[in-house]
């Protein structure tokens, strides 16, 4: 177990999950049942208590295999779509599964029960939920579930942005808020994340894993150009041309845009270093 991420795989002293069966070894292997995340976005923790620290969220219509269930309302399992475990409110999931077909692509959208803005909304969505459309009536978007989207704030799952760098940029004045990766806050690995799946870019879920594995790997002493990302021990950044950084900080608090040489000599001041590498996503 030692040699394996436990945040990338869904194994515990008591069973591990059945695909994993051969690799991991454990006293019984579980299949798994495959669940949606309905809430708005779902907490991901990495205990079954409100107040266990938060590793990630889940969006809208994100897949989560639950392995194990307690009486005390959570689920323990695996996210689809980066692979990250833990546990989560089994109330945010229902097995409606159903393909998406749309994205949201606005920072902040509502899902409404009927065919009226002036319905109470059922649902928050940020920018990246998804969504399965059967239909339209006027300004909205009908849902397989029978809810109202707004048309305008959705795109087809299959057209993604042609910069993400532009997706990022709407995130600027949002609040820092560690493991999160809505609209309502997030953290720098989750800034990049959300921002290149709207480009249609797999991207993991934490700073040292994007750091090992998004775009081309180039020198330290690289000209930088907009869609650069510049590591650091713990902290992740997006150059939007040669010398402005866009990153959610945790020293303001927000997401922000600062020229590349003022964040670096804070951040080295603070204890995490010197830049660690640079990762080149090219832009289409």
């Amino acid at each position: 177990m030692s040699t394996y991420d436990k945040r990338l795989t869904p194994a515990r002293p008591d069973f591990a999950a059945e695909y994993l069966r051969g690799i991991v070894d454990a006293p019984r292997y579980v299949e798994g049942e495959e669940r949606i995340v309905f809430d708005g976005s779902a907490d991901l923790r990495r205990a079954p208590v409100p107040d266990a620290p938060l590793d990630t969220e889940a969006l809208h219509g994100e897949i989560f295999t639950v392995y194990d269930q307690d009486e005390e309302g959570w689920s323990w399992g695996q996210l689809k779509r980066d692979g990250y475990v833990g546990f989560m409110p089994s109330k945010a999931l229902t097995a409606d599964i159903a393909a998406p077909t749309h994205r949201v692509n606005v920072l902040r959208s509502f899902l409404f029960g009927g065919p009226s803005i002036k319905l109470p909304p059922m649902a928050t969505l940020s920018m990246g939920s998804r969504l399965t459309i059967i239909g339209t009536k006027d300004q909205f978007a009908i849902t397989h579930r029978g809810h109202y989207g707004i048309a305008d704030h959705l795109q087809p799952i299959e057209i993604h942005a042609n910069d993400f760098v532009a997706i990022a940029e709407k995130f600027i004045g949002i609040p820092y808020f560690w493991g999160g990766k809505t609209s309502l806050g997030l953290d720098c690995s989750g800034l990049v994340q959300v921002s290149l799946d709207a480009a249609g870019i797999e991207a993991p879920r934490d700073t040292d894993m994007q750091e090992k594995s998004v775009g081309t790997l180039l020198p330290i002493d690289t000209e930088l150009k907009r869609g650069d990302l510049i590591f650091w021990k713990g902290h992740v950044g997006i150059m939007r041309d040669a010398r402005e950084l866009l990153h959610a900080s945790g020293h303001q608090m927000l997401v922000v845009s600062e020229p590349l040489a003022e964040a670096a000599q804070r951040i080295e001041a603070k204890g995490a270093g010197p830049i660690t590498s640079i990762r080149r996503i090219h832009l289409s």
